[in-house]
């Protein structure tokens, strides 16, 4: 069958990015966490609370700010005095309440005057003259570190454990309805926090983490399925290609809601879920529209498969397909998962600890503690995000011309010693940058590598289904990476954390090393007939 009797093959592309990318917003979660956590508060310094009744909403919440406790003399050729009015919500009533907070004492209803430095600009994306964001709300600060991480991670969890449902689901509703069907539980998902208050914790990890990643369960298999069916020939660039949109929408939706857009100034929390909420059903909406495979029998244009070119008598991968089932009674899907596994926990912990530990040994190296979280910031936000996102391009391709399991090998030996050498480069600015580049180069690549190995390993046919039982690999890497690195950080010992996952990184690389393609049973011949 040709190319002109069916849909053009590259609108999947479009589709698989423009789905991925909203999917990836289970990574911009990160971008709401300052405004949920509680700040540290110098020791010279006292919070006062404000009353900030939002224009949008008309809701009401309560924000601290940070002042110093001594009044500070003023010297009109350093210093110069900030409106607090011009950092809430655009047209917000900021009201003082308690100043100082501990003893209840209640001011009339004025400007108030922060001192800042004569060089602020308090117009500046995420200003903040005493180092804390300045819209932190109060009745937020109740969140802590932990379950701000819980959110995140039963996101991960559900995101993993639908998605083998999602695969079993494929074949008798379709991939273009699965992937609306993501689509409209992502957007739900998001838009519920956002409406029962995204500043609650339950109302969040249930809207958030577990509507939101049951929506990107059930879609994310989908453009890797189609893509793979409708490039056989490039099965690790359509892969990557699809993927990299994930990486990529962390990063576009965390820009829109803190730097380009000013959606959480602006908006506030709830406001800014519920416009992501819309935006994510409707994208998916649109992607998913292109999600079908290719009629049976269709190959592209002038492409001959491997089966009819290779010589006869050798494995041709993605040849013979297993069901889910027979994979989960091979050695190899065991050998695949852990190397995954492995792989994930190594960059999970570093996505963990990207500014945290960075901070820290920046600033024992006689760093600033904001020079310190200026560079640490650019690492992760920029160095790590984009490289995670071009690596999914860039090992998908390179598979394709090396094989799939050498590729893995390279990227894991890699990444184990690049994690084992970062404790070192993150003390020094460049050395950092290089460091979180590399490490994120290389995690973005199991995105692209290991739905292609599953496809090559055990067939395409059943890929859908089969790769959602690998990646329950990331699942179980998004639980033991991040711990391990929380529990040996809160020891002051970083470095056993990305030794720890260094080697099993190095190990991850032998394991996949000896993979061997799977065989099916033999079928028993029919007996010959009876001789006459």
């Amino acid at each position: 069958m040709s190319d002109s009797k069916v849909m053009n093959r590259y609108l999947v592309v479009v589709g698989a990015i423009l789905i991925q990318l909203c999917l990836g917003a289970i990574y911009a979660w990160s971008v709401f966490t300052p405004f949920l956590v509680p700040q540290k508060v110098k020791s010279d310094e006292r919070v006062v609370f404000f009353r900030v009744e939002d224009p949008i909403s008309g809701g009401k919440t309560r924000v601290g700010i940070p002042v110093p406790m001594e009044p500070r003399v003023r010297d009109p050729e350093k210093e110069k005095v900030v409106a607090i009015e011009a950092l809430v919500p655009a047209g917000g009533v900021a009201v003082p309440e308690g100043y100082p907070f501990d003893t209840g004492t209640q001011l009339e209803p004025a400007r108030v005057q922060v001192i800042a430095p004569k060089s602020f600009d308090a117009s500046a994306p995420g200003a903040n003259p005493f180092h804390m964001p300045l819209h932190t709300s109060a009745s937020l600060a109740k969140w802590t570190n932990t379950q701000s991480q819980v959110v995140f991670a039963a996101g991960l969890a559900t995101f993993a454990v639908i998605m083998v449902l999602a695969g079993r689901m494929m074949p008798k509703v379709g991939p273009r309805k699965l992937a609306i069907a993501g689509g409209i539980v992502l957007g739900a998902g998001y838009a519920l926090a956002g409406v029962l208050g995204g500043h609650g914790f339950w109302n969040t990890l249930v809207g958030v983490g577990f509507i939101g990643g049951a929506g990107i369960g059930l879609a994310y298999v989908v453009p890797i399925a189609v893509g793979i069916r409708w490039f056989p020939d490039k099965k690790g660039l359509i892969t990557g290609l699809a993927v990299a949109g994930f990486g990529f929408g962390a990063l576009l939706w965390v820009q829109l809601a803190g730097t380009w857009g000013y959606l959480l100034a602006t908006y506030g929390i709830n406001l800014t879920f519920i416009i992501y909420g819309i935006i994510f059903a409707v994208a998916v909406l649109l992607g998913g529209t292109w999600m079908v495979f290719p009629p049976a029998g269709w190959k592209p244009a002038g492409w001959v498969p491997p089966e009819e070119a290779g010589p006869a008598g050798k494995h041709v991968p993605g040849l013979v397909d297993f069901t889910a089932g027979e994979m989960l009674k091979t050695p190899q899907f065991y050998m695949i998962l852990l190397t995954f596994a492995f792989g994930a926990s190594a960059g999970l912990m570093s996505i963990g600890l990207m500014k945290q530990f960075p901070m820290g040994a920046l600033m024992d190296n006689g760093y600033t503690d904001l020079q310190a979280s200026a560079i640490a910031g650019l690492a992760m936000g920029v160095f790590f995000a984009l490289a995670n996102g071009i690596g999914r391009i860039a090992w998908g391709a390179m598979s394709d011309k090396i094989g799939r399991k050498a590729s893995i090998i390279v990227m894991m030996a890699s990444q184990g010693l690049l994690v084992i050498f970062f404790q070192w480069m993150a003390g020094t600015e460049h050395l950092l940058y290089l460091g979180a580049a590399l490490i994120g180069f290389n995690f973005g690549g199991n995105f692209a590598l290991f739905p292609t190995i599953t496809a090559d390993t055990f067939g395409t046919k059943y890929v859908g289904q089969n790769y959602g039982w690998v990646f329950l690999a990331y699942g179980i890497g998004g639980i033991f990476g991040p711990i391990l690195g929380g529990k040996l950080g809160d020891m002051k010992n970083f470095p056993l954390a990305f030794t720890i996952c260094g080697i099993l990184c190095l190990a991850a690389a032998g394991i996949i090393a000896m993979v061997k393609h799977p065989t099916k049973p033999a079928q028993a011949a029919p007996e010959p007939a009876a001789q006459a």
